[in-house]
């Protein structure tokens, strides 16, 4: 009677298993095929999720001036965004063009000149010497140097092709983000409740301090790194056409770009060294020193912007930010440092349940 209850209860066991098997199967299966089915869309809505989260607090600030009305403020916040991303893209745009236009007409025209290099060119050190003599070639013989270099152009014309539709993409892609952060603030109040219920589930009693921390950590990076960029960039962007740099607004996307990898120092040399070869001393000398102070600028504002109202020290948000970009891209900025709070957080706690287990051990002994 033992054996045969024994036998009946293995045979309950395994039917169990294959049920839980078959239903843990599907609901991967599931949760697979809805991954593949939104991928397409999961970058736009990340970076919806972000700017609406970054700018919640503006946000609610606009709807209470609004008198409560929630879609109106929503519609005010995407037109203001989508006025700040598209008015400098259609204005650099703009630039370019008219750049390349200007440059076709002189070739064209055979009145393409380049200026003779100062004679102190030759005596910098390493750069100086190669230099010098391309410079020279250049505005002495420009056709001559243009066809010595035409393997390196032809080269470099598909991926100046490839990144102008990456570009161009990305535009695109943000458009669109603004769009949907424009519907989630539009019903912040439905996805506050659906973010409060997943943050419950998966961390239990702790659920509100994540949603917060996730939502902070946003907030910091947007403002420590996004924003002190932003911030510099300008800076740089004024110091660039007050002396006069040809394609001022593509350097300045460029160090924009070189900013948020926290090396637009690296931008700034090449400036201030064809700043010292064109123009007089003592601007060039003004010049390096506002390229310094931009230069110096996040070592003052990121400690201000980055780790305020996040619950984890600064170096872990910045770590991860830097990280998650190096690894996913600019997105990972945002993810990279929401996974590296909650894991410092959660490490904690592991470490205080860990102390508190050892304290009642030795109170029980």
């Amino acid at each position: 009677m033992n054996t045969e209850q024994l036998s009946n209860d293995n045979r309950m066991w395994k039917r169990r298993a294959l049920d839980v098997s078959i239903h843990v199967g599907l609901i991967v299966l599931l949760a697979t095929a809805c991954l593949v089915i939104l991928k397409p869309f999961l970058p736009l809505i990340m970076w919806g999720i972000v700017i609406a989260i970054a700018i919640y607090p503006g946000y609610r600030k606009l709807r209470s001036l609004l008198g409560g009305r929630a879609t109106l403020s929503a519609v005010v916040c995407s037109l203001v965004l989508l006025a700040v991303l598209i008015v400098p893209v259609a204005l650099l745009t703009e630039t370019v063009i008219e750049g390349i236009q200007s440059l076709i007409a002189q070739i064209r025209s055979g009145t393409l000149s380049v200026p003779p290099p100062p004679a102190s060119v030759g005596n910098w050190p390493l750069i100086g010497p190669p230099l010098l003599r391309v410079w020279n070639m250049a505005s002495t013989n420009l056709t001559g140097l243009l066809q010595s270099l035409a393997p390196q152009i032809k080269a470099l014309v598909p991926g100046l092709l490839s990144a102008s539709a990456g570009i161009g993409l990305t535009v695109v892609q943000f458009v669109l983000s603004i769009l949907a952060a424009g519907v989630l603030l539009a019903t912040s109040s439905s996805c506050a409740s659906v973010s409060r219920s997943l943050s419950n589930r998966l961390f239990g009693a702790q659920g509100p301090e994540f949603e917060e921390l996730a939502a902070s950590t946003i907030r910091s990076v947007t403002n420590g790194i996004l924003g002190v960029a932003v911030i510099q960039s300008i800076c740089a962007g004024l110091g660039f056409l007050v002396v006069r740099m040809p394609g001022a607004g593509l350097w300045t996307i460029v160090f924009l770009f070189a900013a948020v990898l926290q090396v637009g120092a690296v931008v700034l040399i090449p400036a201030v060294i064809y700043v010292f070869a064109i123009a007089s001393t003592t601007k060039a000398v003004v010049f390096m020193l506002w390229c310094l102070v931009v230069g110096l600028m996040d070592n003052v504002l990121k400690p201000m912007l980055l780790g305020r109202g996040v619950a984890v020290p600064i170096a872990v948000v910045f770590l991860g930010a830097i990280g998650g970009f190096l690894t996913i891209g600019i997105i990972g900025l945002f993810v990279g440092a929401i996974v590296l709070s909650v894991g410092y957080k959660l490490f904690l706690a592991w470490l205080e349940g860990t102390v508190e287990a050892k304290q009642e051990v030795s109170e029980t002994s």
